[in-house]
């Protein structure tokens, strides 16, 4: 029989796309059926299954009226979620995955935050990744961001929200929809909301187990690959950060300084001066960008600077040297990798 919708909206609509995830979906429906916060419904968006993924949805649904099944023709992620978020009623949506599993205090205490705050669009949380592996570090890079100054701080970094574990305002994300830019759906929506002027909170704990695996999406769609988000990146800081300047100074080039600069000719942004702590580089010439010391900085003409570093530590200490120095960060400098 049909779900019969309640005339009264939910405060919470779970919006999780599920395709051949007949493995994993009874764990991650269950971890939502147990959340302490009742007022919810999950929109299970069956994108063109071939495999149990539509039969399990559909038992759930059959249990439990607040689970709701779409189903589609295969459409991939990104057309999945915008079918899905056309039948979200919740004022505010919580994406998941079907691969993960939410702590039940996950949907309180995001909505909390977002009612405690409401100059806050979203927020995400902590996550714990599984099993545990070669993803420990960015677990504890994810863990110090605790703020939206932090989110901030460090959008250039890496997406610095989990995408299973936002919870967005639904007037925000209907607003913005998601769209297929070449590069990951998830950093691509973060940046749009930071670029427009949003704020993204941060709940910080670990509400949502994050499933790392060989067969995850993110590991074996080109759009995730490092490529594809450091060209996501270099749009996104030539549109913005460094919209009236064709010339910014570059911090750094290693590996991820290389590459961002690469990534940032393509719009046509060339670096004026590279900053660099290596004496054996100092007054040369790297595609006719001076190299220069830190102290140098202090003596210029204030343009726009790329910290373009992979370290923790090492962000850390050109955080402080540039503050040392007077500079802001976000308006005269951000950090990238």
């Amino acid at each position: 029989m049909p779900t019969v919708l309640s005339a009264v909206p939910p405060e919470i609509s779970v919006l999780l796309p599920a395709y051949n995830a007949a493995a994993t979906l009874p764990a991650c429906l269950r971890s939502i059926a147990r959340q302490r916060e009742p007022r919810w419904e999950c929109v299970v968006v069956d994108d063109g299954s071939d495999d149990g993924t539509a039969a399990c949805a559909r038992r759930f649904a059959g249990a439990d009226g607040r689970f709701r099944v779409v189903a589609t023709a295969h459409r991939g992620i990104v057309g999945a979620l915008e079918v899905g978020l056309g039948h979200c009623r919740g004022r505010v949506v919580a994406r998941m995955d079907a691969d993960d599993v939410m702590h039940r205090d996950r949907l309180g205490a995001q909505l909390a935050a977002l009612d405690a705050a409401p100059e806050l669009a979203a927020v995400g949380c902590h996550v714990r990744i599984f099993p545990r592996g070669g993803l420990a570090a960015y677990e504890r890079w994810l863990r110090s961001i605790d703020s939206a100054r932090r989110v901030r701080e460090e959008a250039f970094v890496e997406c610095p929200v989990a995408h299973p574990t936002l919870m967005i305002r639904r007037p925000v994300l209907e607003a913005l929809g998601y769209r297929d830019a070449g590069w990951a759906e998830d950093y691509d929506l973060v940046l749009r909301l930071l670029a427009r002027g949003d704020e993204i909170g941060v709940v910080p704990r670990r509400l949502v187990a994050w499933r790392d695996t060989a067969a995850r999406v993110s590991r074996t769609d080109a759009r995730y690959g490092q490529d594809r988000f450091t060209a996501c990146k270099a749009a996104f800081l030539a549109a913005d950060f460094l919209a009236d300047s064709d010339r910014y100074v570059l911090w750094g080039y290693g590996g991820t300084g290389r590459a961002l600069r690469r990534a940032l000719v393509e719009h046509g942004k060339h670096p004026s001066h590279v900053v660099e702590v290596h004496p054996g580089r100092l007054g040369q010439r790297i595609h006719d960008a001076r190299v220069i010391p830190i102290a140098a900085l202090a003596g210029m003409p204030r343009v726009p600077l790329i910290a373009s570093v992979a370290g923790m530590g090492a962000r850390g200490e050109i955080r402080r040297a540039l503050a040392d120095l007077g500079w802001e960060e976000g308006r005269d400098f951000v950090c990238a990798a």
